[in-house]
């Protein structure tokens, strides 16, 4: 399994060499560091875990700073990201650097990260209702849920779509296929559209 960690830079579109349009993201992904790997022996589990980006080392817990001793940091920083991801057989070793080397064009992949948070939305907004009739009375009910529930059981079942709080969710989309790959700048051009704005935290992985 092939995988990287990357942050989202914007939306844009390239020209494949028959004059076709394909619109697709630009990702800036990796380098990224192995700072651990975990064996059935010791963990139960097998995974790899990785450190990605950089900040200032401040507010970082002692069990932290104590994890990444041995890695070769520059002085007063540390890693934004520290992410794990579940192997069979890694054959990586701690210390060990992946970037978009390990892709190719065409190949297909998965990407997941969070959506845009919304805040509170209504009904309309959140779950695409129609909203009320715009005559017969109901003059300020356009954009209103109508009935939640009947009169028997005097209270609202669980799961019944209401108003809440709209995105912030993690989620997956499957089947997109790397285009384009930039070694220099350390960049991926992926077919479509993927979650989040820009700067939001992308996980890609290719089976």
């Amino acid at each position: 399994m092939k995988f990287i960690l990357g942050t989202k830079v914007n939306m844009t579109q390239i020209f494949d060499d028959q004059g076709r349009v394909i619109p697709g993201t630009v990702i800036s992904a990796g380098p990224m560091t192995v700072t651990q790997v975990k064996n059935m022996n010791k963990d139960k589990y097998e995974s790899v875990q990785v450190g990605f980006g950089e900040r200032q080392a401040k507010n970082v817990s002692k069990a932290v700073k104590g994890h990444l001793k041995n890695m070769a940091l520059p002085a007063g920083k540390t890693f934004q990201y520290l992410k794990e991801f579940r192997l069979t057989n890694p054959e990586l070793k701690v210390g060990d650097v992946i970037d978009v080397s390990v892709f190719n064009e065409g190949d297909n992949i998965t990407v997941r990260g969070l959506t845009k948070g919304k805040g509170f939305q209504g009904v309309v907004k959140r779950h695409g209702f129609h909203g009320g009739p715009r005559s017969h009375g109901q003059k300020h009910s356009e954009r209103e849920p109508g009935s939640i529930g009947a009169t028997a059981p005097q209270r609202v079942f669980k799961g019944v779509r209401m108003g809440g709080r709209m995105g912030g969710d993690l989620i997956s989309v499957k089947n997109l296929k790397i285009v384009k790959i930039n070694k220099v700048n350390n960049q991926l051009f992926v077919s479509g559209a993927i979650p989040g704005r820009r700067g939001t935290l992308i996980e890609i992985i290719a089976k």
